[in-house]
């Protein structure tokens, strides 16, 4: 049994580590409130520019004057249509995780997945060479280095997601596609939907996928030219507005990750503290009942004493 000290010595190392965890938590939940009104605010804005881009897509004449090189134009293509060699001899990952720990499985499950899909680019026939990878959080960094990658790191992102660091980053992809550099570009992250749940997802963001014209609903999407003047032209807006939807998505994901990485460690902070109580209850019962005994076991050496 251990002796009093050492357990005096476990409840007070306890009581610290709650401390540290109760703070964490606090602090955490903070960050995630912030996190979370910044997606809030963000939504609407997103909403609306996918509308705006659904209607002008809705018009034959429009179609027909657009082109642009970021816009799938095959067959079946969908927001979750893996790279196949053939299609796309070179593939760019874009994977984000955060730069700390302690925040539950958060990190293991971005490694995890992005683990899961460069070993399913191999098997489709991709080469380490064949493969690109932009990451965005240290420990997802350190990963795709462990494997054999020479990241793109953008690590500061990840604690401190702003506009111009996505708008760069975006751009980098947008370009690198553009110029045939690579062939498809895929998004791996965290996403945020509870507090107790993100779930790790993987989404393709070039080239974009558009619904065709005869796939838009007419009764809730009105013909273009029947509901508003375009200047200059449709096909012209449209050239516009592709790039600042490309950005914003870009901008959209670090903020999803960023409020998962919060969520996660909200959560492993709350169990590390309920833990650390009630390991701290076991040890006060186990010290008060070692003293106990100590205590009775010098009463009985005490009388066994005075009846000699």
């Amino acid at each position: 049994m251990s002796s009093l000290k050492e357990i005096k010595t476990r409840i007070a190392s306890v009581r610290n580590t709650l401390k540290i965890t109760s703070a964490m938590k606090m602090v955490a939940a903070a960050k995630l409130h912030h996190a979370q009104q910044a997606i809030s605010g963000m939504e609407p804005y997103e909403a609306q520019l996918h509308t705006i881009l659904t209607h002008l897509l809705s018009s034959q004449q429009v179609m027909e004057r657009f082109d642009n090189a970021l816009v799938a134009d095959r067959e079946g293509f969908t927001m979750q249509t893996l790279p196949v060699k053939g299609d796309a001899k070179r593939v760019a990952l874009v994977a984000f995780s955060s730069n700390s720990s302690l925040c539950g499985g958060f990190n293991s499950n971005a490694i995890k997945h992005f683990t899961t899909m460069v070993q399913n680019l191999r098997d489709h026939g991709f080469l380490t060479s064949d493969i690109d990878v932009y990451t965005v959080g240290r420990k997802i960094t350190d990963a795709a280095r462990r494997m054999g990658f020479q990241p793109d790191a953008h690590n500061d992102l990840a604690e401190h997601p702003d506009y111009e660091g996505a708008s760069a980053l975006a751009e980098t992809l947008m370009h690198s596609f553009v110029e045939g550099t690579v062939d498809q570009v895929v998004l791996i992250y965290n996403h945020y939907v509870s507090t107790a749940s993100q779930p790790s997802m993987n989404e393709n963001y070039l080239p974009l996928v558009l619904p065709r014209p005869e796939q838009s609903p007419k009764a809730t999407i009105p013909d273009t030219d029947s509901y508003c003047i375009l200047e200059p032209s449709g096909a012209e807006v449209l050239q516009a507005l592709l790039p600042k939807v490309l950005l914003l998505k870009i901008y959209t994901v670090l903020l999803d990750a960023n409020a998962a990485e919060h969520a996660a460690r909200t959560v492993a902070m709350q169990i590390a503290s309920d833990n650390a109580d009630k390991l701290l209850a076991e040890l006060t019962l186990q010290y008060n009942k070692s003293r106990q005994q100590k205590i009775t076991a010098e009463i009985l050496d005490l009388v066994g004493g005075l009846q000699r």
